[in-house]
């Protein structure tokens, strides 16, 4: 094991271990911290998840505007402050609201839990929704924007390695728990928690608020899907509060024989995992986390990158009715997930970024519309999907509607799921009048963390420009100017941030 790194045993107490592990990572003491380069991505998912959220703010989506609402219900003098505000209110309640908007768009950082080199390969989804808790924590402690930063690195290190060995979705158990988990013990960490108090709080959550992926399934897709983070964040911040206050939790909720976690692995009184926790160096997991480069579900983008390579290489498939079918093959939990028939015919955002079908066939509308092009970048950005492509009109849209029955959506068998969660193992066939064109297995699409063929750069600032243009109070360079400032702010300069 390499000396950056701190290993938690299974025989050993590892929600204590994740509070030690905490608060030495926040004072420094394991060693010189994170890289230059671990901060700067960083710092890119913090002003990505952010963007995503003051859009969604500005376009006034139902669940971020509620939560907002509801915050400015709860003032605190030494709280913390909603997106653009400088009003403080209860750190939870800003937390809430602002890790709801920033995940309402679905399409801010995603990571698949892959870890080959240590064998932790469990897979588990998890997505850059908890920054907000940061934040929060640092301005109710009266820290600065490195300080924020640098407990962005730890909150994204659990939960990601929480990701890499345990599978919450195999149990039907929601991704968010992991972030959860996180959350307290970085929260706590900032506020200066011991140890024991963390542990504390990690087992009050896991024992009271486990959310299932009840939310995630269903013929029309609600709110909960959206805020599923943000709500389990919010209870993970109360117990942490609590703790703080002397409230005592379930102590090694990891090896209690009646937690979550030995009721779905059942061990001889271990953990069912061992977890390895980097505090210095690059080998963080945020580095193997990927981008979003439109509003999608990330499962779909080896079918978007796939389509965009054939229709780029092909540009008279661009003209309407040149394209007589379309299949897409992909693997599980893709399959599962994004090929429900339920998905075929969605009536809310919430369904229609998770339905395959309709991802392909608005990626195809835009790329009728589209001018010369010639890179996937160029056809990339003139087709990604913005939430203009989600909105009442873009549902019922005929055209789209027609480019939809084209579309089947197959499993690709032990092949494509033997590549998952190393890649996103996607194919794409198209059947024109002249026959068939395909592409080879999609593994690591643009935005994806293995992927170093394309310029992510471009692709994230076409995003984030357009981004801004909702929702920017000041001009677009300027606000994302101002995200990329976050390690150079001050204490006070953060509570107006």
């Amino acid at each position: 094991m390499a000396s950056n790194s701190v290993k938690l045993d299974r025989n050993s107490n590892q929600a204590l271990g994740i509070g030690q592990f905490a608060v030495d990572f926040m004072n420094g003491s394991l060693g010189p911290g994170p890289s230059e380069a671990v901060l700067n991505r960083t710092r890119d998912f913090h002003t990505d998840a952010v963007l995503c959220g003051l859009s969604a703010l500005a376009l006034r989506t139902n669940a971020p505007t509620i939560l907002r609402a509801e915050a400015f219900a709860y003032p605190d003098e030494t709280g913390a402050t909603v997106f653009n505000s400088h009003v403080r209110v209860k750190p939870e309640k800003a937390i809430v609201a602002n890790s709801a908007a920033s995940r309402e768009w679905d399409s801010n950082g995603t990571n698949f839990g892959y870890n080959p080199s240590l064998g932790h390969v469990a897979g588990e989804f998890g997505h850059n929704d908890f920054y907000p808790v940061a934040i929060a924590a640092c301005q109710v402690a009266g820290k600065d924007g490195a300080t924020a930063l640098k407990a962005m690195v730890l909150l994204d290190e659990i939960r990601g390695r929480l990701a890499e060995v345990f599978s919450l979705k195999t149990y039907k158990i929601d991704h968010v728990v992991h972030g959860a988990i996180a959350s307290a013990a970085t929260y706590g960490a900032i506020l200066g928690a011991t140890p024991e108090q963390i542990e504390s709080a990690i087992g009050m959550f896991v024992a009271h608020y486990i959310p299932w992926r009840a939310i995630r399934a269903g013929k029309q897709l609600s709110d909960s899907k959206g805020a599923s983070a943000a709500i389990s964040t919010e209870a993970a911040v109360l117990c942490m509060q609590r703790s703080l206050r002397g409230f005592v939790g379930p102590k090694d909720i990891f090896r209690n024989p009646e937690s979550m976690f030995r009721q779905f692995e059942k061990t001889d009184g271990a953990s069912p995992f061992d977890l390895v926790l980097n505090h210095s160096g690059d080998d963080f997991a945020v580095m193997g986390m990927h981008f979003k480069l439109g509003l999608y579900e990330h499962q779909s983008a080896g079918a978007i990158h796939g389509i965009l390579q054939l229709l780029l290489e092909n540009p008279e498939l661009r003209q309407p009715g040149a394209i007589q079918g379309i299949t897409v093959k992909a693997y599980e939990p893709a399959f599962g997930i994004i090929g429900d028939p339920a998905k075929r015919d969605p009536k809310t955002r919430q369904s229609a970024d998770h339905s395959m079908v309709f991802i392909i066939a608005r990626i195809l509308k835009n790329a009728m519309a589209a001018g010369t092009v010639s890179s996937l970048e160029d056809i990339w950005e003139a087709t990604m999907l913005m939430p203009q492509d989600y909105d009442d009109a873009a549902l019922a849209d005929p055209q789209t509607r027609e480019l939809m029955a084209l579309i089947g959506f197959e499993h690709g068998g032990p092949a494509y799921d033997a590549a998952y969660p190393e890649g996103i193992p996607t194919s794409v066939h198209l059947q024109t009048s002249k026959g068939v064109v395909e592409t080879e297995m999609v593994m690591f699409p643009i935005g994806h963390a293995r992927n170093i063929d394309h310029d992510l750069a471009r692709m994230l600032s076409a995003k984030w420009q357009r981004l801004a243009t909702l929702s920017a109070t000041t001009s677009p360079d300027e606000t994302i100017q101002t995200l990329a400032a976050l390690p150079n702010l001050s204490a006070e300069q953060l509570l107006t941030f």
